[in-house]
């Protein structure tokens, strides 16, 4: 069995925000895929179904971000679910928007929902991470992330989601580059030209080189002979 972890906070005021992503995530996962309803359990809102030959629950904690740790420990104690085959999907500043990484292990890089799985599970799961780009600056972080995602966004933000639902399988299944393929198809699709190249201009003919004037010919007559033939 894998848990498919998505981080956010609970409630319809948090919705929109950049940190909810995760939650936006296995919504489409659970709608595109036909998993259960979801239903109150564990600290938060979980949802189960089949991903090929693989048990999936989703979990959304709904335990508030810097708490989502206990939510996930009692998910994985109840089913006996090792923190390997745990998937957390979370916000990345430090990635552009519509950028997805994957990473294994490691530190929480500060991220509030990440320092509390550390603190129950530790660092051995696995993340999707997701990017929402940064602020700019680390006094405007809080706000970026608590704040809905932009008008501008929405485009880039429906090709993420539909890419990992198109690719969550393969990532069920260990092949994360499969899944990041999935993703970048959607997000930055081959463009396929439906312009035929143009012909070259057709070479016009050579001309044909004008004939050369012919060279007047010495006159070899004698002042004489010229005097004559002037007045004939």
């Amino acid at each position: 069995m894998k848990i498919l972890v998505g981080l956010g906070n609970p409630g319809s005021q948090y919705a929109g925000h950049r940190h909810n992503i995760g939650f936006m995530a296995m919504d489409r996962i659970a709608s595109d895929h036909g998993f259960g309803p979801w239903r109150a359990k564990f600290n938060g809102d979980v949802s189960e179904g089949r991903l090929g030959a693989d048990k999936v629950l989703l979990l959304k904690p709904t335990t508030f971000m810097n708490d989502s740790g206990r939510s996930v420990q009692a998910a994985c104690a109840f089913h006996k679910v090792a923190p390997a085959d745990v998937i957390v999907f979370h916000d990345e500043l430090d990635l552009a928007p519509s950028k997805v990484r994957l990473k294994t292990g490691g530190g929480h890089a500060g991220h509030n929902g990440l320092r509390s799985i550390h603190a129950h599970l530790g660092p051995e799961y696995d993340r999707v991470r997701l990017g929402i780009g940064h602020p700019g600056h680390k006094d405007r972080v809080a706000g970026y992330v608590l704040h809905d995602f932009a008008k501008a966004d929405q485009e880039w933000l429906d090709d993420v989601m539909r890419g990992i639902s198109d690719g969550i399988g393969q990532l069920i299944d260990g092949h994360g580059d499969k899944f990041l393929n999935a993703i970048a198809l959607r997000a930055a699709p081959p463009r396929s030209s439906t312009t035929k190249p143009g012909k070259a201009p057709a070479s016009a003919p050579a001309s044909s080189p004008a004939p050369s004037e012919a060279a007047p010919q010495e006159d070899t007559r004698s002042a004489l002979e010229r005097l004559k033939d002037r007045f004939r």
